[in-house]
């Protein structure tokens, strides 16, 4: 191991870079956290105007009919009916306002000190069995300790939450898998995985690029390609998640050998930001670098390559392999 060229003073700039890969990488994984944290007032997107205008009128129809019967059957049915709805309502409010207080508490969790004082409210004043409150916690936890972080999620009993909040629950783990090198495990957890059963676009496409990761990384990057290709990384529907998209597909095209559209993904992460790029970047070549598994060698080069021209590692500190 050699530097290109010796430091001209004692001054210790090491760590500082050592951290660079560090920063990107909780970068990318603080995206399920910034995505929730950035998400709408839960209680504003059932808009509670329309929604009574959507249940009120067939409610109404449902009693005009019963009372235009004779007889009491109908009018209990007309009841049986109307408490069903109402229940169902009762509900959905209390979820939302639930989902309202989560997300309220992970938007204001930007230090160390405030993640875990919202992870000490999430765990006491909201049952274990409430995902949303178990995703929060994960993606607050994710930027402290990533296994820690995915013991919460395995804590989530697939087999008895709804399919999607199984598929949500199953993409999560395999986003820290992939972070931590593992990606067999990210594999088999997503290969469970249906997007057929997300029908919105953002939610979709988010699962889809760690799907096509994990794809990418396992050995599948034709199977990876082919569905990443099918997402438009540009749409401005996909604002927030484009560097995850681009990440993916730079592995697929990496490991379809693909160089020229590769190269192409590069580029446009780079001018996003240089420092997406150090997620490409080993351990064999930057201290506190990513896990190799899964990380192309022409990829890794290409990247290292074009984060050293940026600027971002200056030219005193760049690592080589002798």
């Amino acid at each position: 191991m050699k530097t290109s060229d010796k430091p001209k003073n004692n001054t210790p700039e090491k760590p500082k870079t050592a951290d660079k890969p560090k920063a990107a990488r909780e970068a990318l994984i603080a995206a399920a956290r910034d995505k929730q944290a950035a998400a709408p007032d839960p209680l504003q997107m059932l808009e509670p105007k329309k929604l009574a205008v959507r249940i009120g009128i067939p409610l109404a129809l449902v009693w005009c009919i019963a009372l235009f019967i004779s007889g009491w059957i109908s009018k209990v049915v007309a009841l049986v009916v109307t408490l069903g709805v109402a229940a169902l309502v009762v509900w959905v409010l209390r979820y939302a306002q639930r989902s309202r207080a989560v997300a309220n508490l992970v938007r204001g969790a930007d230090t160390p000190e405030a993640r875990k004082e919202a992870i000490e409210k999430l765990e006491s004043e909201f049952g274990k069995d409430d995902t949303a409150a178990v995703f929060a916690r994960a993606q607050l936890e994710l930027q402290e300790d990533p296994k820690k972080a995915l013991a919460t999620l395995e804590s989530i009993k697939l087999e008895k939450v709804m399919p999607p909040v199984a598929d949500e629950a199953r993409a999560q783990r395999a986003m820290i898998h992939l972070v931590l090198g593992e990606t067999e495990a990210a594999k088999g957890l997503v290969d469970k995985i249906d997007l057929g059963r997300h029908k919105d676009a953002k939610s979709r496409a988010t699962i889809a690029a760690i799907v096509g990761e994990a794809w990418a990384r396992a050995g599948q990057a034709k199977k990876a390609v082919e569905l990443l290709d099918t997402l438009d990384p540009n749409d401005a529907t996909y604002a927030d998640i484009k560097p995850q998209l681009l990440r993916s597909r730079a592995f697929a095209y990496a490991w379809t050998n693909d160089t020229k559209r590769m190269k192409q993904i590069l580029r446009q992460l780079s001018a996003l930001n240089p420092q997406y790029l150090a997620s490409f970047i080993t351990k064999k070549k930057l201290p506190g670098g990513v896990s190799p598994k899964g990380v192309h060698p022409l990829l890794e080069k290409e990247a290292f390559e074009m984060i050293s021209k940026s600027g971002m590692i200056p030219r005193k500190m760049e690592y080589r392999r002798s």
